[in-house]
């Protein structure tokens, strides 16, 4: 049995039930435990890849209108999945944490993170956005709940939600083109009720167009600076007047 917890970002929603006043969905069992579909760059081969140490390392996409996106699973003990189209991506138990890197275009993808243990499931995943002209790496999204070192409970889910409500627009990182929406996720219970052992985690990742033009961290942005620097690069200059002031 499982319970959903909906957060709509835009908006503030009540306070979460607790216990027994959750209400309750079946879950479906995980994807197979196995990686598909096309990874991207360098530091990727034979259907893994090795974590960058910095975005250079990661390469740039080849064609035109992509972007690439590092999506790190873990650190957790527990199989972990993460689905998008064309994609799954999937991290054994018997590695803590692992990398991979996917070119996307632009618009709206459905990605699904999932966990599944017997008693109780650990989970983490962050997606940076990799800006090939500032060289940064943008906090896109960051989960986790019970990792590292623990197990994922109802209040720190709880937690969660109120943490994403409170994001701007949507925006995880303000320097960045990419937001997160729709984020929902179900949850299904452990023996003895306390913790989940299930989690379906399902959001919406939308790539805008406009290539980031500040690295992470910049405090201008999200202040309105940047769209006044590019207005003003694409004014032309004013004419100079040719005529000398009279004496």
């Amino acid at each position: 049995m499982a319970t959903r917890q909906l957060l709509v970002l835009a908006s503030l929603l009540g306070p979460a039930a607790c216990g027994g006043d959750r209400p309750m969905i079946q879950i479906g069992p995980p994807p197979p435990k196995a990686t598909t579909g096309a990874l991207a760059g360098p530091l990727c081969k034979d259907g893994g890849c090795a974590c960058m140490s910095s975005p250079e390392e990661a390469g740039a996409p080849q064609g035109a209108g992509l972007k690439r996106f590092e999506i790190k699973l873990g650190p957790t003990p527990h199989d972990l999945w993460l689905t998008l189209p064309g994609h799954v991506l999937y991290k054994s138990a018997e590695r803590p944490e692992v990398c991979f890197y996917v070119d996307l275009p632009t618009g709206s993808h459905q990605l699904e993170l999932r966990a599944s243990q017997p008693d109780a499931v650990a989970a983490a995943v962050a997606i940076s956005e990799l800006g090939a002209q500032t060289k940064s790496a943008y906090a896109t999204f960051r989960f986790s709940c019970g990792s590292p070192g623990g197990v994922c409970s109802f209040q720190e889910l709880d937690g969660k939600k109120a943490e994403y409500q409170g994001v701007k627009k949507s925006t995880h990182d303000p320097c960045g083109s990419t937001k997160i929406k729709e984020l929902v996720w179900d949850t299904g219970r452990s023996p003895d009720h306390q913790v989940p052992s299930e989690l379906a985690m399902r959001f919406v990742l939308q790539v805008y167009k406009f290539v980031p033009d500040k690295p992470s961290g910049d405090p201008s942005c999200g202040t309105g600076e940047g769209r006044r620097r590019r207005d003003d690069a694409a004014r032309p200059p004013e004419a100079e007047d040719a005529t000398p002031p009279a004496p």
